[in-house]
């Protein structure tokens, strides 16, 4: 099996002609990342979606594919609530950062300093490390299996689950995810603010908008029903109660006000900009190198990098029960961008985020027009050193092109792409981000994930799956 961080894919298409350019126009934009979304739900098998895209101010798009309540055929529509996994963090950091700004909060002072009431089984820990994964804190632990099956009724109560528990390191020494270190930031933001948590929030860092506690199994009407997997089969999850995890994984939003929160961080009016500009530095350990996970820097909460054309990109993703989340900034683009769902799927939801977002936020590289190839029947080609054919078809749709590559189960992509839980793909869509350039780029949709699938000279395409090694798929479209 192809791990996801570590492939790459180059699709050849006949020679293709040179046509004047178009700007995309807004209504092009928002079909493409319309028939983007549809398609995943299709490929995925996830039972509802919802996106959304601001930028320079506005809210720009806002998708929306499947269903909220697959039994009861409710939609997913603009209003629909979904959980928000550890995409929380967010808030709880930007929560600490506020308070930072306003001399409220010294986030390099030991927590104890402000909870007095925290036993003193631990060395000085700091919020800083909490917020960057460095304070030793463990994650969810055996223990914690049926923690979702009561409530809490308050932050200093649930921080009650791990207080007595040893650290993992020493704090500042390693990177040791830990969604128990937010529930104890969140107790730093309430005592800081003098008021409680999911209160400070609201008023001060969310105001006006559908972001709150998980009102899952609530009978709130705009809530998304929360599915998971048994086996291959999607079923409807048991409740689980987040409470304990408001700082690290129990709040819920709508699409379209999860992407207008990160516009309003962007223009400066949730934290100053110099405060967000902290908040998105590579944190540090005692040795001073700079704190990764993965791919990303690590910031105080906020994962950095850089998307294929060099952009800087801050984000956060998460996965829990009845649900994959994402919400990714492009500072320098003044764009947000959300991705959301009611099933925790496999996914690279990053590269989604982006192929969404792709509409809106040209690359330098999608100047040439490339035109549809409608002629194209069928592939062959090579992956991973075995042989490779298949069905193809392109068409323009209202003026957009699509197509399909058909998936022989047999392969090693299919077997890649269909070795995970959700559903098993027969073909995979292609969506043209560039209505207006024909197909000099595309989504290429797959049960995992949609992906950057680029003309490199008129004739051949590369979509890279990410990661430092190379594995290449080339097809020949005839």
């Amino acid at each position: 099996m192809i791990r996801l961080a570590c492939a790459s894919l180059l699709v050849a298409l006949p020679s293709l002609g040179g046509a004047a350019l178009a700007e995309t126009s807004p209504e092009q934009a928002a079909a493409a990342s319309d028939r983007i979304l549809a398609a995943l739900v299709e490929v995925n098998g996830v039972p509802g979606m919802g996106a959304a895209v601001w930028r320079d101010g506005e809210l720009i798009w806002s998708g929306s594919a499947g269903y909220a309540d697959a039994e009861a055929r409710r939609p997913v529509d603009g209003d629909t609530v979904f959980r928000l996994a550890s995409v929380s963090k967010l808030f709880a950091v930007t929560a600490a950062g506020r308070l930072r700004q306003e001399g409220r909060l010294d986030v390099d002072a030991p927590v104890r300093d402000r909870l007095t009431w925290l036993p003193d089984r631990w060395p000085p820990l700091t919020s800083r490390q909490l917020a960057a994964h460095i304070s030793g804190l463990p994650h969810y632990q055996a223990v914690d299996e049926a923690r979702g099956a009561r409530r809490y009724a308050s932050v200093r109560e649930a921080v009650g689950i791990f207080q007595d528990r040893d650290l993992l390191t020493p704090p500042g020494e390693t990177y040791q995810y830990s969604s128990w270190g937010y529930t104890l930031l969140s107790a730093v933001v309430e005592e800081s603010a003098g008021r409680p948590y999911l209160d400070y929030l609201r008023e001060t860092i969310t105001p006006g908008l559908r972001i709150g506690a998980d009102p899952t199994d609530s009978g709130d009407p705009h809530a998304s029903t929360a599915y998971d997997y048994e086996g291959d089969a999607l079923i409807r999850a048991a409740p689980h109660d987040l409470s304990y995890t408001w700082g690290g994984g129990g709040m819920a939003a709508t699409a379209p006000d999860l992407a207008t929160w990160g516009g309003r961080l962007l223009s400066g009016e949730v934290v100053t900009p110099e405060t967000l500009a902290w908040m998105t530095t590579p944190a540090r350990l005692n040795n001073e190198s700079e704190v990764e996970e993965g791919a990303y820097k690590v910031g105080f909460g906020w994962r950095i990098a850089d998307d294929r054309d060099g952009r800087r990109l801050f984000h956060h993703a998460g996965v829990t029960v009845g649900a994959r989340s994402l919400l990714l900034l492009y500072p320098d683009q003044a764009t947000s961008v959300s991705v959301l769902s009611n099933a925790p799927w496999v996914s690279a939801i990053e590269q989604t985020g982006q192929m969404l977002a792709a509409p809106f936020t040209p690359a330098a590289g999608d100047a040439a027009f490339v035109d549809c190839p409608v002629a194209t029947t069928a592939y062959d080609g090579t992956y991973d050193g075995k042989s490779l054919t298949g069905e193809a078809r392109f068409a323009l749709e209202d003026g957009l092109c699509v197509g399909r590559l058909s998936l022989d189960g047999a392969t090693p992509l299919a077997k890649w792409l269909n070795d995970f839980p959700q559903k098993d793909a027969a073909d995979l869509p292609v969506v043209s981000v560039t209505p207006d350039r024909g197909l000099a780029r595309a989504a290429l949709v797959t049960p995992v994930g949609a992906y950057d699938m680029r003309s490199l000279d008129g004739s051949r395409y590369q979509v890279r799956f990410g990661g430092t090694q190379s594995r290449w798929l080339e097809l020949t479209l005839r």
